[in-house]
């Protein structure tokens, strides 16, 4: 029904495989998340990674800061629905567990594992193992000569680590990898972002470190991350959130969905009320959002309150509604009036026509 106005022309980038995902290239844009469960606790780590997979997350990440983790990752990915991403930390040795113990993807930060040497020994693990890395530079753990030059993290500072990190994984004939330069601050993110965008054509994967809470996490994320994609820069994401891994994955969704990136489940158009509203709209928007929480198949509604912009809102969309006087409002059905309702329960009523869509388009694939 609805399309964008105008389509996103994406940096040319290799492609990266990570597990059973690709990433790059034509490839439709990642959405990654990490758990937050002790990595040791196998169940409940598998029992998170499960419920962002219903989500459609496409690559999960978990911590493996010890041994016990690293042989706890070995029962993870033999039974995850999804690739699995080891973020090893500081200890090298963790990096060449989890390429043994079958990662699909090796999360390091040179800076903090310490010599050339070791990062060496993790290549030669990610290669005997098919694994990819993912260098993840960061403006918190940025290598110590660096900071000596710059003084301090900069945009520039952060592309010159992954520049040093780029040729290490080169010069030992590994490239099956992508790039991070995360920061917590927009503005650093973005620039180095483009700047490491025109240096190479490795594959990179957005985010903004450390972002905050839901609310002040979601908004900064859409808004340096938004920017990047905008700009056809980025070929995974991860929201990083002071939050369940699931709001990760929902607020991932609703970026590359608003900008016709990704197109997955329910895509609610609404509006925000006022005086003219002639039923709850906040009310049946948040409570229809989680109800329909488990629907994969691409699906617009609108949910509009009066008859000034829902007529013209529910001609563009699969399912719309219009709120009307006297309890009475109008169902449109791909764009056209379908019927009238009147006193009913909108929210039940709303969930059984969009799921009823939802199986007719599923049909017609």
């Amino acid at each position: 029904m609805r399309r964008p106005y105008q389509q996103i022309q994406r940096r040319k980038s290799r492609v990266v495989n990570v597990g059973n995902v690709s990433i790059g290239g034509n490839n439709q844009i990642a959405v990654q998340t990490m758990t937050n469960t002790l990595t040791s606790n196998a169940k409940d780590t598998l029992e998170q990674i499960e419920r962002s997979a219903k989500l459609g997350v496409d690559i999960v990440r978990v911590s493996v800061p010890d041994k016990e983790s690293s042989n706890s990752l070995k029962e993870i990915v033999k039974h995850s629905s999804v690739p699995i991403v080891a973020d090893i930390h500081f200890h090298y040795q963790r990096g060449i567990e989890a390429a043994n113990n079958g990662a699909s993807c090796i999360r390091i930060n040179p800076g903090n594992i310490g010599s050339i040497d070791r990062v060496k020994e993790v290549i030669k693990a990610a290669k005997d193992n098919n694994c990819s890395i993912r260098v993840g530079v960061n403006a918190g753990s940025l290598e110590k000569q660096i900071l000596e030059k710059y003084s301090e993290p900069t945009p520039e500072a952060l592309v010159e680590s992954a520049k040093l990190n780029i040729k290490i994984l080169e010069d030992n004939d590994f490239t099956n990898f992508k790039i991070s330069v995360k920061s917590s601050d927009i503005f650093m993110s973005i620039s180095a972002y483009e700047q490491l965008a025109e240096l190479c054509d490795y594959p990179l994967h957005l985010g903004i470190t450390e972002a905050g809470g839901k609310r002040t996490g979601s908004i900064k994320s859409s808004i340096g991350v938004g920017n990047l994609l905008l700009k056809g820069i980025g070929d995974t994401i991860r929201i990083s959130l002071s939050d369940e891994p699931e709001e990760e994955v929902r607020v991932g969704f609703e970026i590359l969905k608003s900008l016709g990136l990704r197109n997955r489940g329910v895509k609610i158009i609404s509006c925000p009320s006022c005086a003219r509203q002639q039923f709850e709209v906040i009310k049946t928007v948040k409570n229809l959002e989680k109800k329909l929480d488990d629907i994969s198949t691409p699906i617009t509604v609108s949910i509009i309150g009066c008859v000034v912009n829902g007529p013209g809102e529910a001609t563009m969309t699969n399912i719309g509604i219009t709120g009307g006087g006297n309890d009475t409002h109008m169902i449109y059905l791909d764009g056209k009036k379908n019927n009238v309702v009147k006193n009913v329960d909108l929210e039940n009523y709303l969930e059984k026509i969009i799921r009823r869509k939802t199986k007719e388009l599923e049909l017609n694939q």
